[in-house]
């Protein structure tokens, strides 16, 4: 893995705390990575105490808010898709009140960036009420949710600073992916030749992003002058990438205060597809990953969809892979992103979607790294 160039902590060289935080990301993703996949291969001296809480349960409950939400429904799909673990996700919120008989003594994983999240620190402790073994994946290992809980995986994000959550986000989604290939192992789905595939991919992520991050600065913030009057942007992703479309709407929302909503590509017509204009741009993930059928398949529809819906005189702005010649055709706007697995690649796609929120969030004189109605628990290391 090639470490990633240092980021100056004096924010003078960023106008803002989220733009640097954003640009922190390679950093934070290598420190974490090499705390779970040394190597590229998981270390069972790290994962045992999550092995011995979650004692081979074949079910999940992953409660967390918000962005740490989203990262949970990306992680969702990676445990349910390397482990066969079956995973459900639930709003930190609405856990402490559901019925006790939802599930038969799942193992319960929560995750929040400072560790304080009120919402999922009740959820945490309504987990322990009932008997249930419980994770924390927290920014702060000293945090309430890391002492509480039985076993605890913090990330190695650094203090962030902005409320919008950026590098906490990308490196929650390294930490999950760590943690489904470690299970993976351990539950015989996975050879260790494979694993240590999977992990070295996993740490080619924090180079690829560093060399990415300026390329898509420039191009989003020409893009940016075209998108400020939207009336609403609909953020469509397949499989994993549904997550990442979700938080990048919750992005634009909280940071910029411009309506948007995330949605399945195929639910698209069920409903959403009556906001379809030139006023309401589709933001569209279309990546591929080639070595994969499952994931071609989604490309394949998501493509078809591109093109019904320029036939419908939508206007499109997509995530491409790079080399991709056919989506640029079906886009207004096109930004490719590395090729990695399809998994992984959500690590990578979710990077432009927070530049364009914060771009528009400037564009429109808002204090990005303050958003209206919003506090954050900053925890000072």
């Amino acid at each position: 893995m090639t470490e990633p160039t240092p980021i100056s902590q004096d924010l003078g060289a960023f106008p803002h705390a989220m733009l640097r935080e954003i640009y922190e990301q390679p950093q934070a993703l290598a420190a974490t990575i090499e705390q779970y996949v040394p190597g590229g291969l998981s270390t069972a001296e790290t994962f045992q105490p999550v092995v011995d809480a979650l004692g081979g349960r074949e079910r999940l409950v992953i409660a967390a808010s918000g962005s740490s939400r989203h990262a949970g429904l990306a992680g969702e799909i990676m445990l349910e898709d390397l482990t066969g673990i079956s995973v459900d996700v639930e709003y930190a919120s609405e856990y402490t009140y559901r019925s006790t008989h939802t599930l038969h003594n799942p193992g319960v994983v929560v995750i929040s960036q400072s560790g304080e999240t009120a919402d999922t620190l009740a959820a945490l402790r309504e987990a322990h009420a009932r008997g249930l073994a419980t994770v924390a994946i927290t920014n702060n290992a000293d945090s309430s949710m890391a002492t509480e809980a039985s076993a605890s995986l913090p990330t190695f994000a650094g203090i962030e600073k902005a409320i919008p959550a950026t590098k906490s986000f990308t490196t929650q989604l390294a930490v999950l992916y760590s943690l489904a290939l470690h299970l993976a192992r351990v539950r015989g789905r996975m050879t260790l030749q494979t694993a240590e595939a999977h992990g070295r991919q996993l740490r080619e992520i924090p180079g690829l992003l560093q060399t990415a991050l300026p390329g898509w600065q420039k191009q989003i913030e020409a893009l940016t002058p075209q998108l400020a009057s939207s009336s609403t942007l609909l953020y469509l992703g397949r499989g994993a990438h549904y997550a990442i479309a979700r938080e990048g709407a919750l992005k634009l929302k909280e940071s910029a205060y411009l309506n948007a909503e995330g949605y399945p590509s195929g639910e698209l017509k069920h409903g959403p597809n009556a906001l379809v204009s030139k006023d309401s741009p589709l933001i569209m993930i279309a990546t591929a990953d080639a070595g994969d059928p499952d994931s071609l398949l989604r490309y394949s529809k998501v493509l078809q969809l591109m093109k019904d819906m320029r036939a419908q005189g939508a206007r499109i702005i997509a995530l491409a892979t790079e080399g991709d010649q056919d989506v640029p055709q079906c886009a207004d706007s096109c930004l490719f992103i590395p090729p990695s697995n399809d998994l992984l690649s959500t690590i990578l796609e979710v990077v432009p979607f927070q530049l364009l929120a914060y771009t528009l969030a400037i564009s429109r004189g808002i204090d990005v790294d303050r958003p209206r109605n919003l506090v954050k628990a900053v925890i000072e290391e």
